[in-house]
C-alpha cells in the first residue's frame, strides 16, 4: 500500500483572514469552493454540512493546508489549544528568515507565545498563535550548508 500525506485540515473562524495570513507567509491558494450536500455529510460525518473551503500550498509544493469555515452547522468556539494538550497540536514551517516571518505574522496581530528560542546549533524557533487560535511554529535552520 502506498500512503502520502494529502493535507492538514483546519476549521477556522474567518477564512479570509486566515488566507491572508498564510498567503502573506508565501503559501498559494490552489482552490476555493463552498461544499454541501449528501456527499459532504457522508465524508465529514456531519448532517447539513455546509462550509467554505480553501486549499493552500507551500512554496516548495510539498505541503498543503485545507481551511474550512463552517456555514452550517454553526462553528463551535473552543478554548485555544495549549502546547501540551492531546490532539491536533500545531502547523510547523521551516523558514529561511524567522525575523521576516515574525514581522509578517505581526502585521496580522500574531506574536510569539513567549519568544524565539535557539535549539543548540540546529534551529531558532518559536510558537505563535495564528488566526482562529491556530498554533504555528516557525523554525529557521542555523545550519546553512
Amino acid at each position: 500500500m502506498t500512503i502520502r500525506l494529502e493535507n492538514v485540515g483546519i476549521a477556522v473562524r474567518d477564512i479570509e483572514a486566515t488566507i491572508a495570513f498564510f498567503t502573506d507567509l508565501g503559501l498559494t491558494v490552489l482552490g476555493r469552493d463552498t461544499v454541501s450536500g449528501e456527499w459532504a455529510d457522508t465524508a465529514v460525518g456531519l448532517d447539513g454540512n455546509h462550509a467554505k473551503i480553501a486549499v493552500l500550498q507551500t512554496p516548495d509544493g510539498d505541503g498543503q493546508l485545507e481551511l474550512f469555515e463552517y456555514i452550517h452547522p454553526d462553528a463551535i468556539e473552543t478554548e485555544p489549544t495549549l502546547p501540551n494538550e492531546i490532539g491536533m497540536h500545531r502547523v510547523a514551517f521551516s523558514v529561511d528568515d524567522i525575523d521576516e516571518a515574525l514581522a509578517i505574522a505581526a502585521r496580522h496581530g500574531c506574536h510569539p507565545l513567549r519568544g524565539v528560542a535557539t535549539y543548540g546549533d540546529v534551529y531558532k524557533l518559536t510558537y505563535l498563535r495564528g488566526p482562529s487560535g491556530i498554533i504555528v511554529m516557525f523554525a529557521e535552520s542555523l545550519r546553512k550548508d
